[in-house]
């Protein structure tokens, strides 16, 4: 039994509510249940309840056992004097406030249907399964689960937006800042992106601006940031690169000790982390004023040739200093950008339309909805469950499913989970 199924019983209503009495004897009459309360103090604000003939306004407490009240050491705390009922699973121990007056109990197990305890026993001992509705994920009902997963993936969005926010009050609300951050955070993807994150937030961004006009300063100023500028080297360019950088990091009195060195085990050499800052450098180079043409921006195909950037000429015959390639453009691939605009644009776009006041989410969704989906490990075994729409706000609400609710085991503020405890 966990506390959080009681807590999901009381705030629903999922008990029978007539002929309901105290521990004591006296008879209950659930007016308001209350509001929910995830932080500190009681668990319902606010409820309503008749005990008795008594009218009562205040505060319920629930716990598995009542002595887990003293457990707490509730009776010592202020903020649980205005608690008006105690509501728990099994009375083990009469409780009394601290000016010794007796609290009222509900032992709840006594008025819990049996079908709907199995269900939740049911849903929760699948130990060895990958989530615990898997077996029952793809008999979900369609209205159900798209209303579900679009709520979900306006979540992963207002997560999203704490990060951004964060960064606009660092940058004193300069949006083209943050932009470049959270850009050099995503074409570092999973295995560079913090490092690359790292790197844009160790520069200011004027510094950014100043040099946007010459590719190899940025460039020297990304690799050189990143500690990928090898001062052993006898390679020209990279030499050169560390002439211009030492220069600026002088100039600018740049400081890179606490930026992680990019890796690039494991990474195909499109991604290694040398072409990608390339292409980060040429990007800025083209856009003066990215962040304003990315909000003017509605279509797709408008953002394809927005990103469709390669690397500088020197890239284009090698994935690292050492060694020479076939010559190849580099170009971003429509994957790529699919990435770009699902992790920066478009939560960067919500953000500022809600700091604006603008109500855009149906744009915003319309557009997530002709980019394919995610393929990685968690929506692959989704889509083999069930078959859902090959749209990136799908697999967006998917990963949020996954990581916030199935994995933390939270199938009771879960639409799929709720359902089937309720069936």
């Amino acid at each position: 039994m966990q506390e959080a199924f009681l807590h999901y019983l009381w705030q629903f209503k999922k008990f029978q509510l007539l002929d309901l009495k105290t521990t004591q004897g006296q008879h209950i009459t659930v007016i308001n249940s209350g509001q929910h309360n995830r932080l500190s103090g009681p668990d319902f604000f606010a409820a309503q309840l008749k005990i008795d003939n008594q009218l009562w306004a205040g505060n319920v407490e629930i716990h598995i056992k009542s002595s887990d009240w003293y457990v707490h050491h509730h009776e010592k705390d202020s903020a649980y004097q205005n608690v008006i009922l105690h509501v728990v699973w099994e009375h083990d121990a009469d409780v009394f406030r601290k000016d010794n007056t007796a609290l009222a109990t509900l032992e709840l197990k006594h008025y819990i249907d049996k079908k709907l305890l199995d269900n939740y026993y049911h849903l929760f001992s699948k130990k060895q399964t990958w989530i615990n509705c898997e077996n029952e994920f793809g008999d979900t009902p369609e209205f159900l689960l798209q209303n579900w997963l679009e709520r979900l993936y306006v979540e992963r969005l207002e997560r999203k937006s704490v990060v951004i926010i964060d960064l606009l009050e660092q940058s004193k609300n300069n949006w083209e800042a943050v932009l470049f951050i959270m850009l050099a955070k995503n074409f570092g993807l999973n295995i560079n992106g913090d490092a690359f994150f790292s790197m844009a937030q160790s520069l200011d961004f004027s510094v950014v601006r100043k040099h946007q006009s010459k590719p190899n300063e940025l460039e020297a100023l990304f690799l050189g940031q990143s500690g990928l500028l090898n001062t052993k080297s006898s390679e020209p360019y990279e030499l050169h690169l560390i002439e211009l950088y030492h220069y600026l990091k002088h100039k600018y009195q740049l400081n890179n000790s606490h930026v992680p060195r990019p890796e690039f085990f494991k990474l195909r050499p499109p991604n290694f982390p040398t072409i990608r800052l390339s292409q980060l450098a040429i990007l800025y180079t083209k856009n003066d004023t990215l962040f304003s043409r990315i909000l003017e921006i509605k279509k797709l195909e408008h953002f394809y040739e927005l990103f469709q950037i390669g690397c500088s000429e020197f890239w284009k015959t090698h994935f690292t200093f050492e060694t020479t390639s076939k010559t190849s453009h580099k170009v971003l691939t429509k994957n790529f950008i699919n990435l770009l605009i699902i992790n920066t644009v478009v939560p960067l776009k919500f953000t500022y339309n809600k700091k604006q006041g603008i109500d855009e989410i149906s744009e915003l969704l319309e557009l997530m909805t002709k980019i394919p989906a995610e393929n990685n490990t968690i929506t692959k075994k989704f889509y083999r469950l069930k078959t859902l729409p090959n749209s990136a706000n799908t697999s967006q609400a998917l990963l949020q499913l996954k990581t916030q609710y199935c994995n933390p085991n939270k199938c009771l503020q879960c639409a799929v989970g709720s359902r089937l405890i309720i069936k």
